[in-house]
């Protein structure tokens, strides 16, 4: 396909309804998140096409800034043999976006020697490929040195089966093994002890209750932070709590002096600081720093998914809500994933934070009208279909406006992290 006939297929892709998008990250051995996979939810796998590839590819890749994403984190992508062959690939920088090859329905060495030059010009573009388990097997041995990556399905691997596959993968190929449906600590035990460094699924955000497990002090000043500044306390009490932690303080005067908050001149004053970010903005910072702090041993990829799901709750409920529900609607997001956090029940964390009825009821009781963008958020990050378009459709917002927003969400955390 020539150049000009890979743009018209962009053009076209792009005239289209928007592709739902749906996403699961992919965490490192360090448990932060090494890359997403992004993929159209509306399509069973089996019913991808060139078209609707090239749909989901340009519906990211047209989104303002997801170069930021893109430039920081790696995004598989599923495609087609078809989709190997269009020429809208042309269009894309490869660095860091890798390709789900997936098998052939036959598996005939003619059939399969047949996209062997296809795949190889791909590879040498500097796009990354991924496959299942199946190209360790014998009929698929001319395309195992183009894997970058090889993904075990624990789902559908018996445990002594992970153990020899993967095994089988370390000795005949340098890929990096991903395990993937990681859905209990067990699992991922399991796979790391194998030597595994990749993990699909969200075993992570699972919250592992300890009996008679408190809020450390470093949480504690962060929460009595927010109570202050929700009960509209006087610049001098919060100055107060500000100097008795010094961390607390020091990612105070660090934001606010943070090149992204624009100020011509450095803030070195706690009550300066207070008063340039006003109640409102101290609040989300508090409540973005609870989320984001290390403690716990909890991996940084919930965090990271906390601050996307309050930033993607903010958006979507732009459209239809106030902008105190909205910020309402960010700490629901964020706060989420408290008890995997704390690790404490969400009812009692939430007993600690004076926080708006709205907020309250939406985390608890999954009710009011903030209820419904939580359950839409969730569903962004899994393959649950019918929660999704249900949500969806009850706001009335269109497959466009989630994924705008929550393209947005995963770049804005990106950026979050400088």
């Amino acid at each position: 396909m020539s150049n000009s006939s890979a743009t018209e297929s962009a053009s076209a892709a792009l005239t289209h309804e928007a592709t739902p998008i749906a996403r699961q990250a992919i965490l490192g051995a360090d448990r932060a998140i090494f890359g997403y996979e992004l993929f159209d939810r509306s399509l069973a796998s089996s019913s991808h096409t060139a078209a609707s590839d090239a749909a989901l590819l340009f519906n990211v890749l047209s989104h303002a800034d997801t170069e930021v994403l893109i430039d920081r984190k790696n995004i598989f992508i599923n495609c087609t043999h078809e989709t190997l062959a269009g020429g809208h690939l042309e269009l894309i920088q490869p660095d860091r976006v890798v390709l789900e090859i997936p098998p052939l329905s036959g598996t005939s060495a003619e059939e399969i020697e047949a996209r062997i030059q296809t795949l190889t010009d791909i590879a040498r573009r500097g796009f990354r490929l991924a496959f299942d388990d199946t190209v360790l097997t014998p009929p698929y041995a001319s395309w195992l040195p183009l894997a970058s990556f090889i993904k075990l399905d624990l789902s559908k691997l018996a445990p002594e089966a992970i153990s020899s596959i993967t095994r089988l993968a370390q000795k005949s190929s340098s890929a990096q093994l991903i395990a993937e449906k990681v859905e209990t600590s067990a699992q991922h035990e399991l796979a790391a002890g194998l030597g595994i460094k990749l993990f699909q699924g969200y075993w992570f955000a699972k919250p592992v209750l300890f009996t008679g497990q408190t809020v450390r002090p470093a949480q504690a000043a962060i929460i009595q932070l927010i109570n202050l500044v929700r009960k509209q306390a006087s610049t001098i009490e919060i100055e107060e709590v500000l100097k008795r932690d010094p961390t607390l303080s020091f990612n105070l005067l660090r934001f606010i002096n943070s090149s992204g908050f624009g100020l011509r001149c450095e803030i070195t004053s706690f009550r300066h600081a207070v008063m340039i970010l006003g109640l409102k903005k101290l609040f989300r910072w508090a409540a973005l720093l609870l989320t984001t702090s290390r403690t716990n041993g909890v991996p940084p990829a919930v965090g990271s998914m906390a601050v996307v799901r309050g930033r993607l709750m903010e958006l979507l409920a732009a459209e239809l809500l106030s902008p105190d529900e909205c910020d309402n609607a960010f700490v629901v997001g964020v706060f989420s994933l408290l008890d995997t956090m704390l690790g404490i029940p969400l009812e009692k964390a939430l007993e600690s934070i004076s926080l708006p009825e709205t907020v309250v009821n939406a985390l608890l009781h999954g009710t009011g009208i903030l209820a419904p963008f939580l359950e839409l958020t969730k569903a962004c990050e899994s393959a649950d279909d019918e929660v999704f378009a249900r949500t969806a459709e009850s706001l009335q917002l269109s497959n466009q406006q989630v994924n705008w927003a929550h393209l947005q969400a995963l770049t804005w955390a990106e950026t979050l992290t400088d």
